[in-house]
């Protein structure tokens, strides 16, 4: 499969075309605004520099893999030649599930379909593809040219030649395939990591700690980590994390995940804070604390008082 769509330009379906593009694969990215396609076209700019210092990737391979890529906001014109579509739209089920049935209209007959959401189960949209044989779940982490995971997951129409084809192609770009042997929301990655993010949230939505320091404490705790639960955050995005944290704290009834989105959507996205995207998040970039050297060190002894002073006891 060597023609891909990517419907939905955001932080990771950029990340998903372009590292296609770099493998060789002619890639469609597919938004509703100009507006939101200019923000993956910025975001493809900045992956040049990325995959020349992080992957060692030449001038030549980078401008190659720019050239492979292409943007539409029209459905019909982006999938027409598609072998497989890679659907990475919003964490919303209603959203979703309209897309899919206009999809479905414009579609090929022939093309697969893969969603990459990150908690929600392929079972929940199958009918709604038109397809169901054709559709399963490929997820991939955030910053996917270093976490390079691809989790495959089946529902129960899923053909198996779909799911052979799907394997084939993560592994053509790059990625390590992950098989799922039943649904699970979250995969094996995000039923690991939204707990932990949660957890982290939750201690600084009831004021236990501020997230610099969970962070700190966090990658100690685990060296070799190249960031704590909040730096993960702003790479995945606050619309993700708020949407995430939305949909589950109604769907379990779950107080401190939707006091926890509250915070998210109160303290960063009102304030038009989407993370690493925009530069703002818990951090500031390209400056965030914790990527300087020395995050991690013990401190000297006259800072002593004013880590202290953080212990207090706040007064409500």
């Amino acid at each position: 499969m060597n023609n891909l769509t990517v419907c939905g330009g955001g932080v990771l379906g950029g990340q998903i075309a372009w590292q296609s593009a770099y493998f060789g694969k002619q890639v469609t990215v597919y938004d509703v605004t100009d507006e939101a396609l200019d923000n993956c076209r910025a975001a493809h700019k900045l992956l040049w520099q990325v995959y020349q210092d992080e992957v060692g990737a030449s001038p030549d391979s980078v401008a190659a893999a720019q050239n492979r890529l292409s943007y539409a906001t029209d459905l019909a014109e982006a999938v027409a030649s598609a072998d497989i579509v890679i659907e990475a739209i919003p964490e919303i089920p209603e959203i979703k599930t309209e897309f899919y049935a206009a999809l479905a209209q414009v579609l090929p007959e022939q093309t697969i379909i893969a969603t990459n959401s990150s908690t929600l189960l392929p079972a929940t949209f199958a009918a709604a593809t038109g397809r169901p044989d054709k559709y399963c779940a490929l997820h991939f982490a955030n910053r996917i040219w270093d976490l390079n995971a691809a989790e495959i997951m089946a529902h129960a129409e899923t053909a198996e030649a779909t799911l052979i084809a799907v394997t084939r192609f993560a592994i053509e770009i790059g990625m390590v395939p992950v098989p799922i042997q039943k649904e699970q929301n979250g995969y094996v990655i995000n039923s690991l990591l939204i707990p932990l993010l949660n957890a982290a949230q939750s201690l600084v939505t009831n004021g236990v700690s501020d997230p610099e320091t969970i962070d700190r404490t966090w990658m100690i705790a685990n060296r070799g980590l190249k960031s704590g639960p909040f730096g993960s955050i702003d790479f995945i995005g606050m619309n993700t994390a708020y949407n995430i944290l939305s949909y589950w704290g109604n769907e379990n009834n779950d107080a401190q995940m939707l006091a926890n989105a509250e915070y998210v959507k109160a303290n960063f996205l009102d304030k038009g804070h989407l993370g690493l995207q925009t530069g703002q998040g818990y951090y500031s970039y390209p400056d965030a604390s914790f990527l300087r050297e020395g995050f991690l060190d013990v401190p000297e002894p006259d800072q002593a008082e004013a880590i202290a002073k953080l212990t207090f006891p706040k007064k409500n």
